[in-house]
């Protein structure tokens, strides 16, 4: 038995969509329209990723063999970032601590556990979420990395100072001018900044994918060539769990 189309729902399809349901409508121009938009976005973002290869790739060879360097000594990984960017603040963490090929090392996303955030954000304040956890969990030896689109997340910037009063490495990921962010680097609070050239939040966060994947990438080419001793280190060390 057939289910009925609900009239409203076929209504506010035919709002949004109405080529869709326009039987004389000729749909070559809006799917060419759509091929131009898909062409010249990823146009776009491969052009992006080149230009960002250019101005930081010695940077980012140099930070991964700092945190390669962390992770050696004992260190942890704690990423952070909000919306988006807390979506791909568990991704760097799964590719650390899960990673498709090469060593499994200690790292957590601190957007992952809902009753800490919310706990932290309703008793202490949202511009706290990650800093108290770090306060919580951090130490000196570990690694802070930190994203955000705009530059301007003042709970990430305020996790990063509490990171480096702390004695971790501070990696930061931004966009358009860095924001708070740059601010922060020029103060010498963050070790190392990553800002992706361009005011498109969904270039930034593709752009951004990229950096932490040849972070990841860097950083276990570096500890491969390492002695077995500080391979076994590195390994053996977990990750904190959230309070």
């Amino acid at each position: 038995m057939g289910v009925a189309e609900d009239p409203a729902r076929g209504r506010g399809m035919r709002e949004l969509y109405p080529f869709l349901y326009e039987a004389s409508a000729d749909p070559a121009p809006v799917w060419a329209d759509a091929t131009r938009s898909s062409e010249g976005k990823a146009t776009e973002i491969v052009l992006l990723r080149r230009r960002m290869a250019e101005l930081c790739g010695d940077r980012v060879a140099v930070c991964a063999e700092r945190m390669a360097a962390a992770f050696a000594g004992g260190g942890r990984l704690f990423t952070f970032g909000n919306g988006g960017s807390s979506t791909d603040a568990q991704e760097v963490a799964t590719a650390f601590l899960r990673p498709a090929h090469g060593r499994p090392l200690p790292a957590l996303s601190l957007t992952t556990d809902v009753a800490v955030v919310t706990a932290l954000s309703n008793d202490v304040g949202f511009d706290a979420v990650f800093a108290r956890q770090l306060a919580a969990l951090g130490r000196r030896g570990d690694v802070a990395l930190g994203l955000s689109t705009s530059g301007g997340s003042a709970n990430v910037a305020r996790a990063f100072e509490e990171a480096a009063r702390r004695g971790m490495l501070t990696v930061g990921l931004a966009g358009g001018h860095g924001g708070m962010l740059t601010e922060l680097c020029e103060a010498g609070v963050l070790d190392h900044l990553f800002v992706v050239p361009s005011s498109s939040v969904h270039r930034i966060q593709e752009t951004q994918t990229t950096v932490y994947h040849v972070l990841w990438e860097i950083t276990q080419h570096v500890l491969a060539s390492r002695p077995a001793a500080e391979h076994d280190h590195a390994a053996a060390t977990p990750a904190s769990s959230p309070p």
